[in-house]
């Protein structure tokens, strides 16, 4: 044992030096230590320029302005939000208390009244004139020729307008003719409210004058209709229903289903009138558009009077019923 003791007590010395080579913190409370941030390394920077000498140091160009700037202090925002946000301007006092039309404020407001006056007729209140003869016809049966004319016009602007309508028939000579003059204002799109005056003149019978109010217009599916009330000066009242529609089979080929219907609210044996339906004429017509403006047209119409009417009819020797071919013209400008 003494022969080893010379050898153990080095390694026992040295023990514990090798234990504090590997942990040098190990048994050390290190809590209340406090440790010293590490040295940083500086950025390299830009060389240095020599300043230069402000060329506007001393000059106060607070009143200078240029065209549509004007120079001045900045604003102080007005609040912690404002901050970094480009100054709010006023309201200008043009915007809340100017003109109603806003061209006003950069153009001549004369100049501005005579250019909207100008789009006003232009575009709203423009008046124009139609004629349209939409029957000119002869007739064609048993033996017998008859004429025929449908036509009416207006002048005025969209919603109100002088209009006038005409027709009439005859044979060898003139048995009807009508010419109608009435004040026409729109009350719907596509419907005319129309009053005036009627004087029909009947070279074999009694001439009537009439008050007339109607309505004339295109109903769903472009029916054309045209009703009117006719109340003369003997007090007689008396109504007529017209309604047309084109059906276009091409282009130019249209086919004209036409139906009209007349009633009267009493007998007046002068002009062979009977009350209830007097009569009830239907046709059909094809016509050729050799333009918009020009169609020629070929057709049937049936015609057939009834009640009371018929018999005043037949006992001045006429006809109550009545079928012929006829061939006109249909024009507008």
């Amino acid at each position: 044992m003494r022969a080893l003791l010379p050898i153990l007590l080095p390694l026992t010395i040295a023990t514990p030096a090798l234990a504090q080579t590997a942990d040098p913190h190990a048994g050390h409370d290190m809590s209340g230590m406090t440790m010293a941030p590490a040295a940083q390394t500086p950025a390299p920077q830009a060389p240095i320029k020599p300043a230069q000498a402000d060329p506007h140091a001393g000059h106060d160009m607070s009143g200078m302005s240029m065209p549509g700037m004007t120079m001045g202090p900045p604003d102080t925002p007005t609040s912690a939000d404002d901050a970094g946000r480009p100054p709010r301007q006023p309201t200008p006092a043009a915007a809340l208390t100017g003109p109603a039309h806003a061209a006003d404020l950069y153009f001549d407001p004369t100049a501005m009244a005579a250019a909207r006056d100008a789009m006003l007729a232009e575009n709203g209140d423009v008046r124009t004139t139609g004629v349209v003869i939409d029957r000119l016809e002869a007739g064609f049966g048993e033996g017998n020729a008859t004429y025929l004319w449908d036509a009416q016009g207006w002048t005025g602007g969209d919603i109100n307008r002088f209009w006038w309508k005409s027709e009439g028939e005859g044979g060898s000579k003139l048995e009807e003719a009508e010419v109608q003059a009435l004040y026409s204002r729109a009350i719907r799109p596509f419907w005319d409210l129309q009053a005036g005056v009627r004087q029909t003149i009947r070279p074999d019978l009694k001439d009537t004058t009439d008050l007339v109010l109607g309505v004339q217009g295109l109903a769903p599916h472009w029916f054309e209709i045209d009703a009117a009330a006719f109340l003369s000066t003997e007090g007689d009242l008396s109504a007529r229903i017209e309604g047309e529609y084109d059906q276009r089979l091409t282009q130019r080929w249209i086919l004209q289903p036409r139906a009209e219907v007349t009633l009267a609210a009493s007998d007046v044996p002068e002009i062979e009138v009977g009350s209830g339906l007097s009569s009830l004429e239907l046709g059909l017509r094809l016509r050729y558009e050799i333009r918009r403006e020009f169609a020629p047209y070929a057709g049937v119409e049936w015609t057939r009077k009834f009640g009371e009417t018929a018999d005043l009819v037949e006992a001045r020797g006429g006809e109550a019923e009545d079928l012929r071919f006829v061939v006109g013209l249909k024009v507008w400008f």
